[in-house]
């Protein structure tokens, strides 16, 4: 058994079980995957992939915990590798961060400067998606660290620490009827085309959930999962918009009225997500503590350990 041979295994799953495409990341041939994969089952003595014909159609039972084990082998040479990196490359190496729109452009920017300005070596990778792409970046390993609101922090195989809370505003352009009827409520907001974040997306789902418990139903005519479209079509006149407080401002947004809606919902938690399994190094724990400075070193190796993260901070808020 040979560590390449489980790494083709694990890029095929990661690839929905095309051969092709997993040979394409890996820089290898079709044929040479394929082989390997076979080699690999003869040892075993079993077949870790369904198949019709030549085509792979999912894992067998055995081949689900050999996938899984493959996973952790795998993540303990990537670990080997990094400690080496910190005791022998102490001012370089690489941090991938996975994240979603609103916090790279409205909250990470600063954070980001200063540590770029620590670590001028370190070369900084941002990867942008959807919460539940954030996740899988992190639990594959293709990102070191995770952040995003809520979702993230759902998922077992990820140790989440909660950074800060926000909240939500409604705006609109200057000359629209609910700027007159303040102070703003649900049934105001009901009264008008809304222009808000994917349901399913950066607390959308709690919004969803707050209209609902007031018998309301909003008259959601886009969503997005990105502030600055919800702020263009807002500016066309095609609604008002419900989102992020951070992602407004004043300077920058000057064409458009922000009202707080914070009385109207409950705040949403914005959390960073590192996989249990994860060796840090010596800069990740100070970006960690960047973004969260409730989270020192200390903090976050005792939480690796297994104490409860609401007894290293009990007063987050």
């Amino acid at each position: 058994m040979k560590l390449h041979q489980l790494r083709y295994v694990r890029e095929v799953v990661r690839q929905s079980m095309n051969i092709s495409q997993a040979a394409e990341i890996l820089h290898t041939s079709q044929s040479g995957v394929s082989k390997q994969i076979q080699l690999l089952e003869e040892e075993l003595n079993l077949h870790i992939f369904q198949r019709s014909g030549k085509r792979l159609m999912g894992l067998t039972e055995s081949g689900k915990i050999i996938v899984s084990m493959a996973e952790r082998v795998l993540r303990e040479v990537e670990n080997i590798k990094l400690v080496s990196e910190e005791f022998s490359q102490k001012e370089t190496g690489t941090l991938t961060l996975a994240t979603t729109h609103t916090q790279a452009r409205y909250h990470l920017p600063a954070i980001v400067t200063a540590f770029m300005h620590r670590h001028p070596d370190i070369k900084l990778h941002i990867h942008q998606g959807t919460p539940s792409q954030v996740v899988e970046q992190v639990v594959s390993g293709e990102a070191d660290i995770g952040i995003a609101t809520e979702v993230i922090n759902t998922y077992d195989k990820l140790l989440c620490f909660p950074c800060y809370q926000w909240n939500r505003c409604v705006i609109a352009p200057p000359w629209h009827p609910l700027l007159t009827d303040l102070p703003l409520t649900l049934e105001k907001i009901a009264k008008y085309p809304l222009i808000t974040y994917d349901f399913t997306f950066t607390g959308g789902s709690l919004v969803n959930k707050v209209f609902s418990q007031a018998g309301l139903e909003p008259n959601v005519v886009l969503t997005a999962i990105d502030a600055d479209v919800i702020k263009t079509y807002v500016n066309l006149g095609l609604g008002v918009g419900l989102m992020a407080s951070i992602a407004y401002n004043a300077e920058r947004d000057g064409n458009l009225v922000m009202m707080d809606a914070s009385h109207l919902f409950p705040p949403s938690t914005t959390y960073l997500g590192i996989r249990r399994d994860s060796y840090l190094r010596g800069y990740m724990y100070e970006f960690i503590q960047l973004l969260a400075p409730q989270f020192d070193r200390k903090a976050v190796t005792l939480a690796m350990q297994g104490m409860a993260i609401n007894q290293l901070y009990l007063g987050f808020v």
